[in-house]
């Protein structure tokens, strides 16, 4: 599918022109405005017959499409029910227009924000969340299917308003909400991509792709010699029993003014995970290629804000591996020496992405970063705390994990701040080295995070937990989450938040 594309115009200049769609918001009275009326009007009595039929009750999100003889081809009802929103309704109005604009079969839609009573604090923000929403319905996978699902055939939207300034502040919110879209459907089809398909290598050309579209971007690929010379055995250890090679990634996006302190991105790419040799449970074993989520959520953060042209200094860090069984795989009980010379007792070859993390944490410091966040589909520990509503979220700094939970509440993409005490840091302890790669049964997500703590100390860190909200296994496909949090978190920062 081509680009969807935004605009924003007065609806004097497109009174009486030939539309494919338009898009009438009705209140559960039911009672047509100035532009609605004339709509209504030019459809020859189709909106008043199924208003007077019953068949639309202007609830919050029902929707309702009628055919017209009029210079409106189709009339999308909408329902903004009393017109005393709250966040929760935009959303829902928002997802429930886009579903259904989409499904109308328009190549093109109008929206009058006349009837649809928005305040002014949620004007923009509901604005980017409708192209957000719209550009997120709009995907569909397609790369390993002989006959896949016909794309949306909607190619651009039109808002009304005829106010000027609320009409440049929908311009700029409908830029990044789409935007922010094409990022999240990004992450979603590398994670979607079978594991035969998406390897590292496959990363590692996704961010060369990256780069290449950005005068301010530049990638860096370590392979397995270069990364063995700095030390990162630890990382190694996981690729140790597969053939194909790992690729630390390294993209770095100068946006902002030199010398400032970048915003490193870290991404677990665990492109499939068998457990390696404490092999996995067969069932739902296809779905551990989504074990890179973290990785395709950083590379469809970086897509964003490189789009929007953010000014800030950003880096996206990525350790790329398959962790497999075989002969030459790492066992359990063997003893690694990651790159900042911690040993680590790898007591369990399934808990292998703290393993490539904490070495490309390591990595990280020479960038002297203003914050480090890692993304993680780490533990089924985080799924069963807190299900797939929310990403778990640890930090060792304040100001950065509130930043990080506003953001994701801004983005209706949340987190939940869980604890990262040093209570839990003994079970970690080991005999046989500094520390184990488990800490046990209990507590499983929190002393995940605590192990990349260790190697977390130099800068503000925060972790996110992506295990739940990575992807649905009914129907089965990935969320592209937390993209939407992440790029509302660097766009604050871009902000001066």
């Amino acid at each position: 599918m081509a680009a969807l594309r935004f605009s924003v115009s007065d609806p004097q200049k497109v009174s009486g022109k030939r539309t494919e769609c338009a898009i009438l918001p009705l209140g559960s009275k039911l009672k047509l405005d100035d532009a609605g009326r004339a709509l209504s009007k030019d459809s020859a009595g189709v909106v008043a017959a199924a208003l007077k039929a019953g068949e639309f009750n202007g609830q919050v999100g029902e929707t309702l499409l009628i055919h017209s003889p009029g210079t409106a081809a189709r009339i999308l009802m909408v329902g903004v029910g009393d017109g005393k929103l709250e966040r929760g309704d935009y959303l829902k109005l928002s997802s429930s227009l886009a579903r259904a604009v989409l499904a109308s079969k328009a190549s093109e839609a109008q929206m009058h924000m006349g009837a649809l009573k928005v305040r002014s604090a949620d004007w923009e923000w509901f604005c980017q969340r409708i192209a957000t929403d719209m550009v997120y319905q709009s995907y569909r996978y397609a790369l390993t299917l002989s006959k896949p699902k016909a794309a949306p055939t909607l190619s651009r939207f039109v808002l009304l308003s005829d106010d000027a300034a609320l009409g440049r502040q929908a311009k700029s919110a409908l830029n990044r909400g789409a935007k922010a879209g094409a990022g999240i459907n990004l992450a979603r089809e590398l994670a979607n991509t079978p594991a035969n398909y998406c390897t590292p290598e496959h990363l590692a050309k996704e961010a060369r792709r990256l780069a290449r579209g950005s005068d301010k971007a530049s990638c860096k690929v370590l392979n397995e010699k270069a990364m063995a010379e700095l030390g990162m055995n630890s990382l190694l250890s996981v690729t140790a029993g597969t053939a194909t090679p790992a690729k630390l990634i390294v993209l770095e996006y100068k946006g902002g003014k030199r010398g400032d302190a970048p915003h490193v991105l870290v991404g677990k790419g665990i492109t499939f995970d068998s457990g390696g040799i404490s092999l996995k449970p067969g069932a739902k074993m296809d779905e551990m290629k989504f074990d890179m989520g973290g990785a395709a959520s950083v590379l469809g953060t970086m897509q964003a804000v490189m789009d929007m042209g953010l000014p800030l200094n950003i880096v996206a860090i990525i350790a790329a591996a398959e962790n497999m069984p075989s002969g030459t795989a790492t066992k359990p009980g063997d003893v690694v020496t990651s790159m900042a010379g911690i040993t680590i007792e790898v007591l369990n070859t399934d808990a292998e992405g703290r393993l490539v993390l904490c070495d490309a944490l390591t990595y990280a410091e020479r960038f002297k970063p203003a914050s480090v966040v890692d993304i993680a589909t780490l533990t089924g520990a985080c799924v069963v705390a807190l299900g797939s509503h929310a990403s778990g979220l640890y930090a060792n700094d304040e100001d950065l994990a509130k930043q990080l939970l506003d953001a994701g509440t801004a983005s209706h993409d949340r987190a939940w701040r869980m604890p990262l005490w040093d209570d839990y840091q003994k079970q970690l302890d080991s005999n046989f080295a500094d520390m184990g790669n488990i800490g046990g049964p209990g507590g499983g997500s929190i002393t995940a995070a605590c192990f990349l703590a260790r190697f977390a100390t130099k800068y503000n860190w925060a972790h996110l937990d992506i295990a739940g909200s990575a992807w649905d296994s009914s129907p089965k496909g990935a969320t592209g989450r937390p993209v939407g949090l992440l790029t509302q978190y660097l766009c604050d920062r871009a902000a001066g938040g």
